[in-house]
């Protein structure tokens, strides 16, 4: 059987990034059984990013001497683990641990995806590839906060921890199977590599990776990788912040579960839409530093458009909030799918390329641990989510500097 097994490394990644996704639509659940406060429920929702705060780039490091199959097959494994474990506690200290622990499994995941495509699929499709990548998050986000609720009326949230725990299991097995063993050191790693004839499709052999010190030297040395990871962690800062609390908004609003989870779902879903346009536009030519521009200005619109208190009094669900919602996760999807692809190019060399994700995934994760937390705090001190808008359109506008910083450091201007 012939088949892209980038599509693999992507359900893969899909399926870990549900992990990310399952606590939105089990907040209020978990708060009306555990007794969480806002605050609390903010740090649980950011603590699955603790690991990768502080792991990233020693994961990144990892997975570039380890082998990325191995390093993804094992996130999943955790991932499935702390899962199963966590639909037994009722502690939310012990919550929180296992939620920590999830964060090491979708770390070793999520670092590892970028590079096993590039291994997979030749130079010509890895654009159009790692755009799509840039879509696990909010794919595995949207089917969580869709299938969440209704999983959870009809099972409880134990259940749910336990479904998704399974999920990561059959990926990780199937990650074993189908996709081919990690080449040994000084063997080809471009598509084809793992057949008997390369085809002529192939990117070149590297050699034998260099020592963990060197690469990180390499890595930090360059200005590319700090500044797609800081893009990375304004982004991610914004988009877990809006979208982890969607259900609660709309459920103070008075929403059904249900419901609430399923208009979520709707806002996660169209983040694929840049994601996998940023790709496409990459590879005709658009100029990265634009498609990231465009992707934070509408971020910062969308924000301000959805907790502006100018519109009219009411459930969030008006037209005016979602639209803006809408545009704030649709066009905020070309940053990911685009600091994706710059992340293999700017890595200082084709060895250091997991090492250059990883370090973006540590600052990304710093991002989505920090942002929620700040978010619920600004909502509680101002009794509502009006100045919500304060925080992420910041991080906006740093995002809207970065990305000429980013078009200079290849040589493109301004």
């Amino acid at each position: 059987m012939s088949f892209d097994r980038a599509f693999l490394v992507f359900a893969a990644g899909v399926t870990a990034a549900i992990h990310v996704g399952k606590l939105p639509p089990a907040l209020p659940v978990l708060q009306a059984e555990l007794g969480m406060t806002l605050v609390q429920g903010g740090f649980l929702l950011s603590m699955v990013q603790l690991a990768a705060v502080g792991l990233g780039l020693a994961v990144g490091l990892a997975a570039d001497g380890l082998g990325l199959r191995r390093v993804m097959a094992g996130g999943l494994a955790l991932l499935a683990v702390a899962s199963a474990l966590g639909g037994f506690v009722r502690d939310p200290a012990a919550l929180l641990v296992l939620r920590a622990t999830e964060g090491v499994g979708f770390l070793l995941a999520a670092t590892a995806g970028p590079s096993l495509i590039r291994r997979l699929v030749p130079p010509a499709r890895l654009a159009s590839r790692l755009g799509l990548w840039g879509a696990y998050m909010p794919l595995g986000t949207s089917l969580a906060l869709l299938a969440g609720p209704l999983w959870m009326a009809a099972y409880g949230w134990p259940a749910w921890w336990w479904l998704t725990g399974a999920l990561s299991l059959v990926l990780a097995l199937a990650l074993v199977l189908w996709v081919p063993a990690d080449p040994a050191r000084g063997d080809a790693v471009g598509p084809g590599a793992a057949t008997a004839a390369p085809t002529p499709t192939a990117t070149p052999s590297i050699p034998a990776a260099p020592s963990w010190r060197a690469r990180l030297r390499e890595t930090l040395r360059a200005p590319g990788p700090w500044l797609v990871a800081l893009a990375f962690a304004v982004y991610s800062s914004q988009w877990l912040s809006v979208i982890g609390f969607l259900p609660t908004v709309y459920a103070q609003a008075g929403l059904a579960p249900s419901a609430a989870g399923f208009a979520s779902a709707i806002v996660a879903a169209m983040n694929m839409v840049g994601n996998i346009a940023s790709g496409r536009l990459l590879q005709r030519g658009v100029a990265p530093q634009r498609l990231l521009r465009v992707g934070f200005g509408a971020m910062a619109l969308g924000a301000v458009g959805l907790y502006s208190p100018l519109w009219p009094v009411g459930t969030p669900a008006l037209v005016g909030p979602f639209v803006s919602v809408l545009l704030f996760s649709a066009l905020g999807g070309l940053v990911p799918g685009t600091l994706f692809s710059q992340a293999v190019r700017l890595a200082p060399s084709p060895g250091t390329v997991s090492t250059t994700v990883g370090w973006m995934q540590q600052w990304s994760s710093f991002g989505q641990f920090a942002g929620p937390p700040l978010v619920a705090w600004v909502a509680s001190q101002v009794g509502g989510w009006q100045w919500s808008w304060s925080v992420t359109g910041l991080c906006a506008v740093i995002g809207l500097w970065l990305a000429g910083r980013i078009g200079r450091a290849r040589g493109v201007g301004p």
